[in-house]
């Protein structure tokens, strides 16, 4: 079955300087016999300056024109792009022209992507961290979409992979070979193999979710008794008003979320109802989701009124643990605000210790995603075959007969080429006749 040439908008849409569509397959270079003038090929991956015209001859724009030539493509096709100026009539023209002209169509979301994985451009860790990348919004983000697009994470698993392929060889030479001169107790060794290899997916696993927080925030619910000024310590944070400021209390019935760049991480601070009981039905499903996002969050900052101080809360107490913050409010009220020991005085009104604060938010946010090794999991697609590649594992070592271990094998090492999008079973061939002189 023949190939589509697809097109599309390359760069971002709306108005810009300049503008980048994209034809990738068979039928990429008739675009530029079609449009441009002169209809020269340009030399591959050297940018040429035409004319491209409508088919009546009317000139739209001067363009730039890159020509890829395959493998040497993203995509692994033909490639041609056309760098023109970004107004919105230019690119609806050239869209235009491209879809009249035979064999092109318009491409489907990911596309290109895909068939940079189809072509062994990309595999699938690398095609998820280029999505990453374009949406990364913070330097944290963009810093670990970077190492996952470099093929750290994909190396990682294919690394495991390569493991379990050898040791299904050595399974397999024992059950298909028996009489052959084969390494005395191979078995033996392949087990020891796979409980260091169990190990090593084990403190894989165990990351506390950072590489999936960084991409989705990191998230942190404001808590506190009705008045302490949480809605205030919102705005403050945000530095803008964000919720509503009010004395009257019972004001924020629902959770209110403001998304931030901390340090270079992405943050979500949510707004939520003050800690009390009511007759208010509306009010106390406010207070039911504020102690829902308190049991979800990453860190709590639990909002004591300074006018009520050193006398504190008992519902917003409760909630204190290892990942909360303890900050008293109306610092301005205060004689003697001055931060000691795990309390820290603000004042929303004033700015006073706001800095502070933020400074021990980033610092608890460094602690969480700050860690060194190899790259983290960042999808549950990932977590999910892994845990099924331990569970295979597992199983392996019980396994009553060979047969049966190297199936369990197998299928861990199946589960591992899912990740990437590699499983080929012809490696096991190679391995086997490259491992044993079998026959000889």
């Amino acid at each position: 079955m023949s190939v589509a040439t697809v097109f599309a908008l390359a760069s971002a849409h709306g108005r810009a300087g300049v503008a980048v569509l994209r034809i990738s397959g068979p039928q990429a270079r008739s675009a530029i016999d079609k449009l441009c003038h002169p209809s020269t090929l340009p030399e591959p991956r050297a940018a040429h300056l035409c004319e491209v015209r409508h088919p009546d001859g009317a000139l739209i724009d001067k363009a730039l024109v890159l020509w890829f030539l395959a493998p040497n493509s993203f995509t692994g096709e033909d490639v041609v792009e056309f760098h023109v100026h970004g107004g919105r009539a230019i690119i609806s023209a050239v869209m235009d022209c491209l879809r009249g002209l035979p064999g092109l169509r318009l491409a489907e979301p990911g596309e290109f992507t895909r068939r940079a994985f189809e072509n062994g451009k990309l595999d699938l860790t690398e095609a998820e961290a280029l999505a990453d990348l374009v949406n990364a919004e913070t330097e944290a983000q963009r810093r670990q979409a970077m190492r996952q697009f470099e093929g750290e994470l994909g190396r990682l698993y294919e690394n495991w992979r390569a493991r379990l392929t050898k040791a299904l060889a050595h399974f397999e030479a024992t059950i298909d070979f028996a009489d052959e001169d084969l390494p005395e107790n191979l078995a033996e060794k392949q087990s020891t193999e796979t409980r260091a290899l169990i190990a090593e997916i084990e403190r894989h696993l165990d990351d506390q979710h950072r590489g999936e927080r960084l991409r989705e925030g990191f998230h942190i619910a404001i808590l506190g008794p009705p008045n302490a000024g949480k809605s205030s310590l919102l705005n403050a944070l945000a530095r803008r008003e964000a919720a509503i400021v009010s004395s009257i209390a019972g004001t924020t019935r629902d959770v209110i979320e403001v998304y931030l760049d901390l340090g270079g991480y992405p943050v979500v601070i949510a707004d939520t109802a003050g800690l009390r009981e009511s007759a208010d039905q509306i009010e106390n499903e406010g207070v039911r989701r504020a102690l829902k996002k308190a049991a979800n969050a990453d860190l709590k900052l639990l909002v004591f009124d300074g006018e009520n101080w050193p006398q504190c809360d008992e519902a917003t107490q409760k909630l204190a643990d290892e990942n909360a913050l303890a900050v008293v409010n109306k610092a301005d009220l205060l004689k003697d605000a001055v931060n000691a020991g795990d309390v820290l005085f603000v004042s929303a009104k004033t700015g006073a210790g706001i800095p502070e604060l933020l400074e021990q938010i980033t610092a608890a946010i460094d602690l969480r995603f700050a860690a060194s090794g190899p790259p983290p999991l960042t999808r549950v697609r990932h977590r999910a075959a892994l845990e099924e590649c331990r569970g295979h594992l597992r199983r392996s070592l019980t396994a009553a007969a060979a047969e049966l271990r190297a199936e369990d094998v197998r299928l861990a090492s199946r589960s591992l080429g899912h990740i990437t999008g590699r499983v080929d079973v012809e490696d096991l061939l190679d391995v086997i006749f490259r491992d044993f002189c079998i026959g000889k």
